[in-house]
């Protein structure tokens, strides 16, 4: 058996049920999405201005800059007769440019990348890095990382901006020599 509720029952039930989703949104700092210019109350609420002091500037590569040092990177490798890919990743390790060379294979594309990363990350070249793993295996195990020779970090101001990672070269210290040249070209 059904029951069915007066309309005076059911329009008192729809207002309490009304009041009681607009008492939530206003302790909850909800917005209309229709709330036009001019409504007062939450919906009027502009946004926080922080304080300069609770921020942080930090300088990044433009992509210009990331395309002229990868190609500057593929160019030295290439004069040696070296197939190999370069890629050139930002302050946060996100990639900003990745050039494959003639013939490099397919391993050196996301070796090229992590190299990159890792450098960026730790600030040092990943020779170096590579060195660190006797005394500290587990560092190999982040994710994303590679600790091989073959990258190098730009910095501005001795902060991080970038990473250049090569793979593909015979050894590591060629690769290196290759990321070094891209990092160079930043300088002129």
């Amino acid at each position: 058996m059904r029951k069915t509720f007066s309309r005076r029952a059911r329009v008192a039930t729809g207002a309490t049920v009304l009041a009681a989703v607009a008492a939530t949104a206003t302790a909850f700092g909800t917005v209309s999405a229709s709330a036009g210019p001019g409504a007062a109350g939450p919906a009027a609420a502009s946004a926080a201005s922080v304080t300069s002091r609770a921020t942080t500037t930090s300088t990044h590569l433009t992509v210009d800059a990331a395309v002229k040092a990868a190609q500057a990177a593929l160019d030295a490798a290439e004069k040696e007769n070296q197939r190999v890919t370069v890629a050139v990743v930002d302050r946060n390790g996100n990639t900003l440019v990745t050039l494959r060379g003639d013939g490099a294979g397919p391993q050196s594309y996301e070796s090229a990348e992590r190299k990159a990363y890792t450098a960026v990350s730790w600030n040092a070249p990943t020779s170096e890095l590579a060195g660190r793993l006797a005394g500290a295996p587990n560092l190999k195990d982040i994710p994303g990382t590679l600790f091989l020779a073959g990258a190098v970090p730009v910095t501005a101001k001795n902060a991080p901006v970038a990473g250049i990672g090569v793979a593909g070269a015979p050894s590591g210290d060629l690769d290196e020599k290759f990321a070094r040249a891209g990092a160079a070209a930043l300088t002129r």
